[in-house]
């Protein structure tokens, strides 16, 4: 078992279940999963069932969090939709709520319905947040649709994802949110979720003198390669946004080492047995993406440490980077 960390952190990126999903995980289970592995707060996405994306809809979020008896500790992002109305109340209830840290937007198909998919609906998007003064933050789950391939998917072969969504969806879709947010004069902090390519990390680098804007990734992002997908088992490695070649994996590594990338978010995301284990007679859209990677986190550190990372390097990338943007987080 690995030891209690010494150092307190903070996961801005976990998916919880409840609702429509509730027997997948619910904010209780995560969050004494989180305890357990040393964070003190997390942030929980909005693509739920049905996506939170009204204040009606985070208020019965919260109110389930206290139910569970969850509520310290416990904050979320409201979804983004295309519709200028539903992101003129997001923008309000992010810069109102004190429970709400910021707006997500999926730039890209994931697991569930709230998506914006073209660049015309996600530069209008952008602009209908800069005409409100919305400035908070705006997280963005980057994958450009137009470049999948999703005909090389084969779930026999689950390294196959790579190819179906390979390493330039992400890279352009996160060259058009930095173009967006410039055009449309867009105030906000924009941060780009869960980044897994070099290219894009770089790109993320390049526009931090022109506007406010981060990147996180995930441990699975810094430890697994699609390699290691190259059995039948390796369905259960399947995420979004795919595991990339080791060689991308060795260089995420550096980047975050020399600060290049801002902090360490799990993307912790429970699904069932059955949708992470391959079944010849399933669909290709029956098996989920996500890893329950809240499990191994205390573990995951503890090999940064071994690999010379210091307690500062450790306590920024899992604490004061995320409150530095995040700064509703009292914990």
């Amino acid at each position: 078992m690995p030891e209690t960390p010494r150092i307190k952190h903070i996961d801005p990126h976990v998916h919880c279940r409840d609702w429509g999903e509730s027997a997948k995980s619910t904010i209780r289970e995560v969050m004494q999963l989180a305890k357990s592995q040393g964070i003190v707060a997390i942030i929980d996405m909005p693509n739920t069932k049905p996506p939170i994306t009204t204040a009606a809809l985070v208020e019965r979020r919260l109110l389930t969090a206290k139910d569970e008896g969850c509520l310290g500790g416990y904050y979320l992002f409201i979804g983004a939709t295309s519709d200028p109305r539903q992101l003129i109340e997001a923008s309000q209830v992010a810069t109102s709520n004190p429970k709400v840290v910021g707006i997500k937007m999926y730039a890209g198909r994931s697991v569930g319905d709230l998506a914006v998919i073209g660049e015309a609906e996600q530069r209008r998007a952008f602009q209908a947040l800069a005409d409100a003064g919305y400035k908070g933050v705006l997280a963005v789950h980057c994958e450009k649709e137009g470049l999948a391939r999703p005909e090389l998917w084969i779930p026999g072969q689950p390294d196959t994802w790579n190819l179906a969504k390979p390493p330039e969806m992400e890279v352009e879709a996160v060259r058009d949110q930095i173009r967006f947010a410039r055009e449309t004069g867009f105030q906000g902090h924009l941060h780009i979720c869960h980044i897994s390519t070099p290219e894009a990390v770089k790109l993320v680098d390049g526009a931090r003198g022109h506007m406010n804007i981060s990147c996180g990734v995930t441990p699975h992002h810094l430890t697994l390669s699609t390699q290691d997908m190259q059995t039948a088992e390796g369905i259960k490695l399947k995420v979004n946004p795919p595991l990339r070649d080791r060689k991308a994996v060795s260089e995420l590594m550096k980047l975050l080492e020399t600060g290049k990338i801002d902090w360490i978010e799990t993307d912790h995301a429970p699904h069932t047995k059955e949708e992470k284990t391959y079944d010849p007679g399933k669909p290709k859209d029956f098996f989920m993406s996500g890893i329950r990677s809240l499990e191994g986190y205390a573990e995951f550190l503890q090999g940064l440490t071994h690999q010379g990372f210091t307690d500062r390097q450790i306590e920024e990338l899992t604490y004061s980077n995320i409150k530095r943007v995040f700064t509703k987080i009292t914990e």
